[in-house]
């Protein structure tokens, strides 16, 4: 059949783009799903304990019974809608995850939850750290995702937060042989210019063989919080730069609302979560970050579910325990309100400061979750069956990226409680082994129909 355009040339193009696709497959590698935590929570690391993470499940427990002793309740405090039975289920596995793994990711902070102290204190806090670290370690104890902060890498803070980083990894290691708790990151606060980030990077390189640590198991988490971590000298966005200067260290970047919206100058009133420039953030991040296999995380609400009558010679009245009931509600609406919002932005993962913060994190996942649940399943199973009526030849399956998000969003549910394994199962269509796989391509390829000939 005759043709017009020139073969050789046709060649060379196609060359050019074959380079061109790799080239971006290197720089945006096909997305790892992983378990991924939901939450990072914040303390100070003058309080880090081997037993912090189960501590807060217990305070978050007392929280629900002093605030919230049931479904309804709990619904009214965060206007929770949908009928009584998915309340009812949102209720009882949010006390379920908070008995079993309240905490998915904690970070010991030296930095902001921690302030400035004498160095001598922040040598034996650095140690103390790290002796609670080994010790869980050896109980167990510890949440599957952990870290510490350090102070910014600033001409006068980098010999303090190098040496913290020294002490803490020396302490560990002394103890536990080189025994580093899985998934564990160094949080890299107020970051200006990739040469911070190319500095960490070089101190890991060397801590790690000086301790016995496998090359590359510490890994490196950007803080996005000032206005040149989202925008450089000449205007570009160097977030892909600051990922690139880690190494292959970079697990993740965390929006740090509060320190972002004072660098703008906004007042502090107006500093917030849902403020419009954190949204402007967010979305930069994302577009910047997507298929780089980054996590992103929002930042943190800062007002905290607190009660604001304690007790002194004599109980409380009735008048202050509802007070206190009303001031804890509050706070936990705004929380729910912020965890949702941040759920629809496509960021599954946050910030929390405070332990009955626990119970609006959960319970924002749980009704994120459930109430998506019918229509996924539904997408899911019409995607699975067309690609069961494919051929493996001849035949173009198109819609292998939204069958990943919709697998991703059972993976994400079952991680964080809201599903088990045998009702993803079950909703969803897929076998055990397709749900565990993690994978929609190897679905849609395992139950392609052999070609005919």
């Amino acid at each position: 059949m005759k043709t017009s355009l020139n073969e050789e040339v046709l060649g060379g193009l196609s060359e050019r783009l074959i380079k061109a696709h790799h080239a971006l497959i290197q720089r945006y590698p096909e997305e790892q799903w992983g378990r991924r935590p939901v939450h990072t929570v914040y303390g100070g690391a003058h309080l880090f304990t081997a037993e912090a993470a189960r501590k807060l499940g217990k305070l978050a427990l007392r929280a629900m019974d002093d605030h919230a002793p049931d479904f309804a309740l709990l619904s009214r405090a965060i206007h929770l809608a949908g009928s009584d039975d998915r309340r009812v289920a949102i209720y009882d596995r949010i006390r379920a995850k908070l008995r079993a793994e309240p905490v998915e990711d904690y970070r010991i902070d030296f930095e902001d939850g921690y302030g400035v102290r004498p160095p001598d204190e922040e040598d034996r806090h650095a140690k103390i750290a790290a002796a609670e670290v080994a010790k869980g370690i050896a109980i167990g104890s510890l949440p599957p995702f952990l870290g510490i902060r350090i102070k910014p890498l600033t001409e006068e803070l980098w010999a303090r937060s190098v040496r913290t980083l020294d002490l803490f990894f020396t302490s560990l290691c002394s103890t536990t042989r080189g025994a580093v708790p899985a998934n564990f990151v160094v949080t890299l606060p107020k970051i200006t210019v990739p040469e911070q980030v190319e500095a960490l990077a070089a101190v890991l390189d060397e801590l790690e063989p000086a301790l016995g640590i496998a090359k590359g198991t510490i890994k490196i988490e950007l803080m996005i919080e000032t206005p040149q971590a989202l925008f450089d000298a000449d205007g570009r966005v160097p977030l892909r730069k600051l990922v690139l200067a880690a190494g292959g260290r970079c697990s993740g970047a965390h929006l740090g609302a509060y320190d972002f919206t004072a660098a703008l100058g906004i007042a502090a009133n107006e500093q917030r979560l849902s403020h419009p420039v954190c949204d402007f953030a967010r979305d930069i991040m994302l577009s910047a970050l997507a298929g780089s296999g980054i996590a992103l995380s929002d930042g943190a609400t800062n007002v905290l579910p607190v009660p604001i009558h304690k007790p002194s010679a004599g109980p409380l009245s009735e008048a202050e325990r509802s007070e206190n009931r009303e001031a804890v509600h509050t706070a936990w609406r705004l929380h729910y309100h912020d965890v949702r919002r941040a759920l629809s932005r496509g960021l599954y993962q946050g910030w929390d400061l405070h332990p009955a913060q626990l119970v609006t994190r959960y319970a924002a996942l749980y009704d994120f979750f459930l109430g998506g649940l019918h229509d996924a399943a539904l997408r899911l199973r019409r995607l699975v069956e067309g690609a069961a009526k494919a051929t493996l030849v001849g035949s173009v399956f198109d819609d292998a990226a939204t069958g990943q998000g919709l697998l991703n969003y059972f993976l994400r549910a079952i991680a964080c409680g809201a599903l088990t394994e045998e009702e993803a199962q079950a909703r969803s269509g897929l076998t055990l082994a397709e749900l565990r796989g993690r994978s929609f391509s190897a679905i849609a390829s395992g139950r392609a129909a052999p070609a005919t000939i």
